[in-house]
């Protein structure tokens, strides 16, 4: 299927590039296991790609924790900070970037992380992120409102040069989905295995791994394998 051509990329990190989803999960669960609570993906899908504080709130409440969302992110942040520089790239994330740096296609990872957690994540992985032309974390000024709104994509192909309905968004979480969809842009999604593909939808691909994408959908150079 041929569709509308695309000239900028745009990704998120967690779940997508890096498999960092399970060190957000145990690291929860251990949280929350004291106050005898169970943290599963009957919560997490609520959460997954939100901003930080915007999740923490939920959980409190969702759980019922005798802890403030403050107090969660405190203790979450400690012990994320041990686990991120283990962070590897998940299946096809790195080749098909790279495949597009071999093109000149210009592109940004937007991720809901702080500058401190993805500088951690990205650590073992810094020639790789290199690659892109923009980095746009959560923590960013002049991202005002977190995913599911649109502000840090549209940030992104700002700073890209690029109009919104020329960018290609990869994304795996629901709210991310819902950002690129509400920023005007094209949206390819990964989900996690435990996620309910029902809620993905409004986008335009629903794909297992990123081995799965072919960039002449998307008017895009193909791998050399396809």
């Amino acid at each position: 299927m041929v569709r509308t051509p695309i000239t900028h990329i745009i990704y998120d990190v967690d779940g997508l590039l890096l498999d960092t989803e399970r060190f957000y999960t145990e690291v929860t669960q251990s949280i929350v296991a004291p106050y005898g609570k169970t943290f599963d993906w009957s919560y997490k899908r609520h959460m997954i790609g939100r901003a930080a504080l915007d999740s923490a709130r939920y959980l409190v409440e969702a759980l019922d924790l005798p802890i403030t969302p403050q107090e969660y992110l405190q203790q979450r942040e400690a012990l994320l900070q041990e686990r991120f520089p283990e962070a590897e790239p998940l299946p096809g994330a790195q080749r098909l970037t790279e495949h597009f740096h071999a093109h000149g296609i210009p592109q940004a990872v937007a991720t809901s992380s702080s500058s401190t957690l993805f500088t951690l994540k990205t650590q073992r992985h810094q020639n790789w992120f290199k690659r892109f032309d923009c980095i746009v974390t959560g923590d960013d000024p002049e991202v005002q409102r977190g995913k599911p709104a649109p502000d840090i994509f549209l940030l992104a192909a700002q700073r890209l040069g690029a109009q919104p309905q020329q960018c290609l968004v990869f994304e795996d979480a629901p709210s991310g989905m819902q950002a690129a969809l509400a920023a005007g842009m094209s949206v390819v999604v990964v989900p996690d295995p435990n996620m309910d593909r029902g809620v993905y939808q409004p986008a335009q691909q629903i794909l297992t791994t990123l081995h799965e994408f072919k960039p002449s959908d998307w008017g895009l150079p193909d791998l050399p394998d396809q």
